[in-house]
């Protein structure tokens, strides 16, 4: 059995995804590939859907998932 783990960076210059099964990448994409604005900063999801639908799975198929934080996004981290 494989091991999903997809990674999100959001809300910030160049949002994205990716999707790696047992370690090796499967897939990975910048939201602004799909909304064709330059730099797009929302939430990731026609890049998480891409990853998804390169590796045939769905979002119960995930193991772990991995999100970057940025201090200035969430002002309460120290």
């Amino acid at each position: 059995m494989s091991t999903y783990v997809l990674g999100i960076s959001a809300f910030y210059h160049d949002s994205a995804a990716a999707l790696v099964r047992d370690g090796e990448i499967v897939a990975a994409a910048q939201e602004e590939r799909f909304t064709r604005e330059k730099g797009d900063a929302r939430y990731p999801a026609a890049a998480i859907d891409y990853c998804l639908t390169e590796a045939s799975i769905g979002v119960r198929d995930l193991d772990y998932d991995s999100a970057t934080v940025c201090r200035w996004v969430i002002p309460a981290m120290k």
